[in-house]
């Protein structure tokens, strides 16, 4: 289990916010760097996480199209798990679908409920706040958090990209949307949005192994896009996306793909990125010393 720094105390510091943590199974995996350089930015901002103890795979699509039972349970044990009086932060889109998604029936449904209830052997916490990563730039302003933030990533050249999983199903529509975040966030410190018309394009999920001629068209034609558009990297919100876009392109020169944890930490001074940058396909180091970001 993973903790940020002072988590060891019973409560945050004065002017520290603090929340508990559900990673999923591609921020433990193949995007382990997503979660470390998100520690990192959380430590750099003020804010505690506190990962989950014993989580288990929120069951994503794989889980819900085969076992309809095994699909229930996954995410209502990890609803089980979080303490009372702590938002739950999760990173990964498809995970916060999986888990706000049954923490909402559950809530609707008092047959749910006392299942629920009866096999987890706890009262189910309806006053759970379930968040997005990106609920943190409502409560928290990078300003504060640094000198001069308007020239920390110097004119990088970044074209967002979302995925498709942030596009909330039906039973989710009235919850947040957080269009934008990445843009605002990295144009306040000192990047150039690239627009490419890409940004919510489905990067093939899933069918990056059962079909994954289709995945490979759909990535490189979203990277395509994005260097046509004059972008340097692409940044990602989703792991899973992440490493789709990564190990199903096959473009010549293909541009470089980061997570959106890994700039917010390198423009906040960062140190760490040995732990992370080894772990890309296409490695950003060469365009983050180019751009001065690097030494």
């Amino acid at each position: 289990m993973i903790k940020s720094s002072r988590t060891n105390k019973t409560g945050p510091e004065p002017g520290r916010l603090k929340f508990s943590f559900f990673p999923g199974c591609s921020l433990k995996t193949s995007g382990h760097e997503n979660t470390l350089s998100l520690f990192k930015f959380c430590e750099s901002v003020n804010i505690d996480l506190i990962e989950l103890n014993d989580w288990n795979c929120c069951g994503s699509s794989s889980a819900h199209s085969i076992d309809k039972k095994v699909a229930k349970y996954l995410p209502m044990r990890n609803l089980s798990l979080a303490p009372k009086g702590i938002p739950l932060l999760i990173a990964c889109p498809s995970c916060l679908l999986r888990l706000k998604s049954t923490f909402l029936k559950i809530k609707e449904d008092p047959a749910m409920r006392q299942d629920y209830e009866d096999f987890f052997k706890t009262p189910f916490d309806e006053n759970l706040e379930i968040i997005h990563f990106f609920e943190i730039f409502n409560r928290i302003d990078l300003k504060d958090h640094m000198k001069d933030p308007g020239e920390k990533l110097k004119h990088l050249k970044v074209a967002s990209y979302y995925g498709c999983m942030l596009s909330m199903p039906p039973d989710l529509r009235f919850e947040k949307s957080h269009a934008g975040i990445i843009e605002k966030s990295l144009r306040q410190l000192g990047a150039d949005i690239v627009s490419y018309g890409y940004a919510n394009r489905c990067c093939g999920t899933y069918l990056s192994v059962a079909k994954p001629d289709i995945a490979r068209k759909v990535v490189n034609e979203i990277i395509f896009k994005a260097m046509e558009a004059g972008a340097e990297c692409l940044v990602t919100a989703c792991s899973m996306c992440h490493l789709n876009l990564e190990i199903r392109c096959t473009l010549d020169s293909p541009i470089p793909i980061l997570h959106f944890s890994e700039l917010l930490s390198l423009a906040l001074g960062a140190r760490d990125q040995k732990k992370w940058f080894p772990r890309h396909i296409v490695d950003p180091v060469p365009l983050l010393k180019k751009r001065g970001l690097l030494a």
